[in-house]
Parts: structure tokens; sequence; C-alpha cells
């Protein structure tokens, strides 16, 4: 008898020499490779995710402050999944059971419906596409309001840019964004904007990122004649890992994995896509609003080049 690894039934898909593992638990992407180089820094099969590899983050990225919030009037309470800090932290289905709704040999379409719970009596109906194809892995996130009445929402995702064999203290970094969210040491909620022009969080001339630590939302993203902003990590082996997101992400969260396992740290670049910011619950910065029946997705996307 076989037993199932920690992250559940896995899922490829492929695409040329690209190739793409999803996971039944939480329904993120495990590994994400161009030949044997890896775009997106993966866990092992036979391990739990850490740190949120891959995962969404629904139905709010980072952070609520007590996890508590007030919606339409009305006061809400949810779990403290970040009790150290006394915050609730990436939502609620990173570690459920989705089925796969459709798998192709270059397509993934894995879905979930999150039911009313305490804090959240709310209902959605989530699902997550992952497709590879010339331009590389692409993620589309669609949620719809099941629910007689309004719920708050916000989408997010948790994928790490692979440095290859090095440490990401070597590779060269770019961003373009106007503005880091700045949020307090003990429990990173946020206290207030700066902006980042000729900074020490000014990426938007590449360059190296060093021993640099960071764990930050940024915002007012420079973006493209189609909407899109980029985030890319050079590595020294001369490839580049990017990613990109449209217009529905007003926010992305760098975090350099310095609180990972001493394995892990810095092994990767976390590059967060966000709808909103973070503690949005209770800011309503990015929260968005899904009236009854109403539709939200958003899409991300990552490649070599």
């Amino acid at each position: 008898m076989s037993t199932l690894p920690p992250s559940g039934e896995q899922f490829e898909i492929s695409y040329g020499e690209q190739r793409a593992t999803i996971v039944e638990v939480g329904a993120g992407v495990r590994e994400y490779v161009v030949g044997e180089r890896p775009v997106l820094d993966p866990y092992p099969l036979q391990a739990m995710c850490d740190g949120g590899h891959g995962a969404p983050l629904i139905p709010w990225p980072n952070r609520i402050a007590d996890g508590r919030y007030r919606f339409d009037d009305v006061d809400y309470q949810v779990a403290l999944t970040e009790p150290g800090k006394h915050n609730a932290i990436h939502g609620f289905l990173r570690w459920r059971a989705w089925r796969a709704l459709a798998h192709e040999p270059t397509r993934v379409m894995m879905g979930t419906r999150l039911h009313p719970l305490t804090g959240y009596p709310f209902a959605l109906e989530v699902q997550i596409e992952y497709a590879l194809d010339e331009n590389g892995l692409s993620v589309c996130i669609t949620a719809t309001n099941l629910s007689e009445s309004a719920c708050p929402y916000g989408a997010g995702q948790h994928p790490y840019l692979s440095p290859g064999e090095a440490l990401i203290d070597a590779c060269t970094l770019e961003l373009a964004a106007n503005t880091r969210i700045v949020t307090d040491a003990e429990r990173q909620l946020p206290i207030g904007r700066e902006p980042v022009r000729d900074g020490q969080y000014d990426f938007s001339r590449p360059r190296v990122l060093g021993e640099q630590t960071i764990d930050y939302a940024f915002t007012d993203l420079a973006r493209d004649d189609a909407g899109r902003a980029v985030c890319r990590l050079m590595a020294p082996d001369g490839a580049t890992a990017e990613l990109w997101v449209e217009e529905s992400y007003r926010f992305i969260e760098l975090f350099t994995g310095d609180t990972l396992s001493p394995s892990r740290r810095r092994r990767g670049l976390a590059v967060e896509p966000m709808t909103c910011a973070p503690n949005a619950f209770q800011s309503g910065e990015g929260l968005i609003r899904l009236e009854s029946g109403q539709t939200h997705t958003s899409r991300w996307g990552t490649r070599l080049i």
C-alpha cells in the first residue's frame, strides 16, 4: 500500500523543457523547473510545505491584527494562526485538500469550496488554474461569493524565486516600486508608508541583494502598457527568474527567508503577489468587497529568462 506524501496527490504538467508540480494540500505549486534549473525554489516531495512555499493565500494574504475585523457594521474574530504575534495569517486554505477539476498535459485546474467558518461566515467557490506555455507558468485565481450577502476578500500567493545553486545574497534584484509599507518589528503590522527612491529598498535599478534582510510589502508598482508589474532575480549562473502580476495585484511582498530553518534560509526570494495590503481586513486598503454571486479573478505568472 503506497503512502501519500505530506502534500497529498501530485499533479504534474509540462511544456517542452518546463515542468511544474501542483499539490493537493493547499493547491500550491511545489516545484517549477526549466530543464534541471528551478525557477521557483521547491520543497521536497516527502516534506510538509514550509514557509508558505508556493501556497495560495485566500481569503486574505499576510496578517490580520488580533484576528479581528469589522465588515458591514458587524465585528468578527477569526482564529489566531500566528499566535506568537497575536495575528491571523494567510487565510484558511493552505492546509485544505483541494481537488483537480481538470488535468491536461499543460494545465491543471484545482478547486475547493470554503464553507462558512466562525469569524468568516461566508461561502466561496475557489478555482486556481496553472498553465504552461511558451511564456512560462501562468496562475489564475478565481473566487465566487456563494453567500447571500457581501463578503470581504483578498487573494495572494507565496512563490519563492530560485537563485539556482547560489544563495540569494549573490543575486541581483529588480523591482520598480515607489512605496514600501513600513511594519513594526514585533508583530509585522503596518505602521506607515515611505517612498523608496534612492534608499536601501529601492530596486528600480537592478542591484546585488547581498545580506540585506527584507520582509515588507511594496506598492505603487511601475507597470508596462499591458498593466503588468515585474520582479526579476538575476542569479550568478546567468539565469533570471521573473515574476509578473496583472493590475489585480496592487502589492508585492518581498521576503528573504531569514526566519526559515537554517538549511532553507535565503535559498529563495519570496515574491508574493497580493491584491490587498497587510492587515487589509482592518484598514480596508485594497480589500475587495465581493457581492453575493460576484466573481473576482487575479493573474500572475513566472518564467526563466
